[in-house]
């Protein structure tokens, strides 16, 4: 798991499964007799092999929201230190003007630059409202530098790309989806501090993971707190993402801290 604390930069500015050593399989088995030798055998895999009931439907349309067919991209930027605040400067001129357009299907729902964490690293969400056709439209408009308001000078798109990239060491972007049972990410009154806690999961987990997580999200509603959750598709797999706002670091201790107090969440922290 990883977690982050992230400032937010508005566009205005502000701010493993258990396994047998080698040939330990063969001893054992090497010991009991022939007779009861596939019992055994069935309770050592009971032991060390999951298992997964088996799915009739993409995961993707067992989790994802149904009223929506929104697709998210998480951006993640390692600035050279020294390039940090260049890099935000560039980012605040060009990236609002992307998501004012009004012929571009995209939104930028947030972005912050790392507090605790990676540090000098930049975190920007995007949501296509239309899913990959909306992604591939606003990425080839962007590549041929098609920007259709007039009234506003853009900077040239494969410019800004160039300039941006000498800032960073390192990037990378996940393309992702919402759970279902989690709030639709919305502006909100700050100032905030937002934490993005990232989660890798086992292979064939999602479903489990979404299933305790749709009764664990309640808990955790009383201070609107929960910001968005999502799973990726594209990229690094079997991610799961959870987004929270909080005034400060001391609201966030006490937010958390308060849910150990009700019954029941323990039990869902402890099978997640």
């Amino acid at each position: 798991m990883a977690a982050r604390v992230l400032l937010r930069r508005s566009p205005a500015g502000a701010g493993a499964v258990p396994r047998l050593p080698p040939g330990c399989g063969l001893a054992l088995r090497g010991m009991v007799s022939s007779a009861s030798r596939p019992r055994e055998d069935s309770w050592l895999k009971s032991l060390f092999v999951r298992k997964v009931d088996p799915r009739k439907d993409a995961h993707s349309n067992l989790l994802a929201k149904r009223e929506t067919s929104s697709l998210y991209k998480l951006q993640i930027h390692n600035v050279k230190p020294e390039c940090l605040e260049a890099y935000n400067k560039l980012c605040q001129e060009v990236l609002p003007k992307i998501h004012e357009e009004k012929h571009y299907p995209c939104a930028l729902v947030g972005t912050w630059n790392t507090w605790y964490g990676e540090q000098d690293q930049a975190v920007h969400l995007w949501r296509y409202e239309g899913g990959y056709p909306a992604l591939n439209e606003v990425m080839s408009k962007l590549r041929q530098n098609k920007f259709d308001n007039d009234h506003i000078v853009f900077k040239e798109f494969t410019e800004f790309r160039k300039e941006r990239g000498n800032m960073l060491l390192s990037r990378k972007n996940q393309l992702l989806l919402e759970f279902s049972f989690w709030n639709e990410p919305v502006p909100r009154e700050g100032p905030n501090i937002y934490e993005l806690r990232s989660y890798q999961l086992r292979p064939g987990t999602m479903i489990e993971w979404g299933n305790y997580w749709a009764r664990a999200i309640r808990f955790r509603q009383d201070n609107n707190e929960a910001v968005g959750g999502f799973f990726s598709q594209i990229g690094q797999l079997y991610m799961v993402h959870h987004l929270w706002a909080y005034k400060d670091l001391q609201s966030r201790e006490d937010i958390r801290n308060a849910a150990w107090h009700k019954p029941g969440w323990d039990e869902l922290v402890y099978y997640t």
